[in-house]
Order: structure tokens, then C-alpha cells, then sequence
């Protein structure tokens, strides 16, 4: 499939939708002076170039009090990109990014029980060639949680938090 260059209406389009998924193609037609048929292509485009996706999202914090874990590792760094690999791959992280600073990879993932922290953490991670060090925090209160950021699933069990 070619690629797709994002002009300013594409911008707008995808704007408007990460407010409010279900406006018509109408009514954003009508918000940005163009018709409810350009709306239409533009967003059957980005859909097919897979540079949006129509999803429900459930804000984690309601489902079954799970804890936000966030994971700090710190790598020998000619095994970063293997490692991210690794950990992406564990159905129970639902977020790898690698970092500049105190660790090389950050883990996030949604869990309610202690034990299985320690398990993926000190067990799973940690014992994976060319771990230096993990530390992990656990997220006690969510200040600000913005869900069209960062989606985050629990695979494991099948549900989208």
C-alpha cells in the first residue's frame, strides 16, 4: 500500500475525531467548509493506511481496580532492541518505549495483584540476558489520565481497560 502524507485536513479531520469519535461526517464537513463526502474518503483513507482506528475505550482506573506498574530497566545497551522485543512480547505489558536517561526501557502494564509484579518483574525481566537492574514503581493515585493517549489492554484476560 503507498504511502500517505498527512495534509492540514487530514489534521483537522483527525482532530476533531480524537474529541469526539461518533461526530458525523457531516457536521465535521460542515466544521471545516468541505463536504460530507470529502469527509468520507479522507477517513476511509486513514483508516486503510492505518493512521486512525475507531476503537471504545474504558478508562482503566473503572475496571477492577487495577494498579498502573510502571517498570524502569536499565540494559547492557547492545541488547536494548532485543530486550524491548522480549518484554513487548509479554502479553501483560501493554506499553514498552525506550528511553534516554536513568533507564534504557520503560514497561508499563495493569495489574491487580502484587504477586504478579513481582513475578513479570523480578522473575521474568530481571532474569532476561543482558538485565542490569530493575526498578519498579507502582502508580497510587492517577493524577491526570488522558485515555485517546495511551490505551492500555489487559490481553491476558481480554479485556480493554
Amino acid at each position: 500500500m503507498k504511502s500517505y502524507k498527512l495534509d492540514k485536513l487530514d489534521q483537522d479531520i483527525i482532530r476533531i475525531l480524537t474529541q469526539d469519535a461518533r461526530i458525523s461526517n457531516r457536521q465535521i464537513g460542515a466544521e471545516l467548509g468541505v463536504t460530507e463526502g470529502t469527509i468520507r474518503v479522507r477517513i476511509k483513507r486513514l483508516q486503510q493506511q492505518n493512521l486512525i482506528r475507531f476503537t471504545a475505550i474504558t478508562d482503566f482506573r473503572l475496571s477492577g481496580s487495577p494498579r498502573l506498574v510502571m517498570i524502569g530497566i536499565h540494559a547492557d545497551p547492545s541488547e536494548v532492541r532485543a530486550l524491548a522485543q522480549q518484554i513487548a512480547a509479554m502479553p501483560e505489558i501493554g506499553c514498552v518505549v525506550q528511553l534516554l536517561g536513568r533507564y534504557a526501557l520503560l514497561a508499563m502494564g495493569l495489574f491487580i495483584r502484587l504477586e504478579d509484579v513481582v513475578e513479570i518483574a523480578n522473575n521474568r525481566i530481571l532474569a532476561m540476558q543482558g538485565v542490569r537492574h530493575v526498578e519498579t514503581s507502582i502508580a497510587v493515585k492517577s493524577l491526570k489520565y488522558d485515555v485517546r493517549m495511551a490505551r492500555i489492554t489487559d490481553e491476558k484476560e481480554g479485556v480493554l481497560f
